[in-house]
C-alpha cells in the first residue's frame, strides 16, 4: 500500500497513462471517421449518438492526457480516465460475453484490426488499475509519516 501511495509512483503513473491518452487520442483528433466505423463495430449504441461519440471522445481522451501529463487539474484527469476507461472495459465485456471480437479503436484507426474482445480486456485492465490508484489513493508527500495522512483526512 505504501507503493500506491507515493508521491513518484504516481507521479510516473500518471506520465505513463497520459501518454498512452494522448498517443491513442491524437490520430482520432486528426481524423475521426474510421472511429465511427469501429464504434458501429461494437453494435451497442444506436446510430444517432455515434457521430457525437467519435468526434467528442478523442478531444476528452486529448484532454485527459494532457491533465494527467501536465499536473494541471491532474485529479479530474485521473477521474476522466478511470471513467472512460471504466466504459471502455464495459463495451469490451459486453461484447466478449456475446462471443463478438472487436476492433477497439484504442490505438489502431483500422476497423480491420479485430481482436479477441477478451484479450482487449485483459490488455486494459492495467490502465484501469492505474486510472483507479490515481483518482481513490492519495499520493503522500515524500517524507511525510503515514499518521500524516490520516490526520488530514479527519480535519
Amino acid at each position: 500500500m505504501r507503493l500506491l501511495q507515493n508521491l513518484w509512483f504516481h507521479r510516473a503513473l500518471a506520465w505513463i497513462l497520459g501518454a498512452i491518452f494522448l498517443y491513442a487520442a491524437v490520430p482520432k483528433v486528426v481524423d475521426p471517421r474510421p472511429l465511427l466505423t469501429i464504434i458501429w463495430g461494437y453494435r451497442i449504441l444506436p446510430a444517432g449518438p455515434i457521430n457525437l461519440v467519435a468526434i467528442y471522445m478523442p478531444w476528452l481522451e486529448l484532454f485527459v492526457g494532457l491533465g494527467l501529463l501536465t499536473g494541471v487539474l491532474r485529479r479530474g484527469a485521473a477521474f476522466w480516465a478511470f471513467f472512460l476507461l471504466s466504459l471502455f472495459e464495459a463495451a469490451l465485456l459486453f461484447n466478449a460475453f456475446r462471443g463478438v471480437n472487436v476492433a477497439c479503436g484504442c490505438f489502431s484507426q483500422s476497423a480491420e484490426d479485430v481482436h479477441n474482445a477478451w484479450f482487449l480486456v485483459l490488455r486494459d485492465l492495467p490502465m484501469w488499475l492505474a486510472a483507479a490508484v490515481l483518482l481513490f489513493l492519495e499520493p503522500r508527500r515524500a517524507g511525510a509519516p503515514a499518521w500524516a495522512a490520516v490526520e488530514k483526512q479527519k480535519e
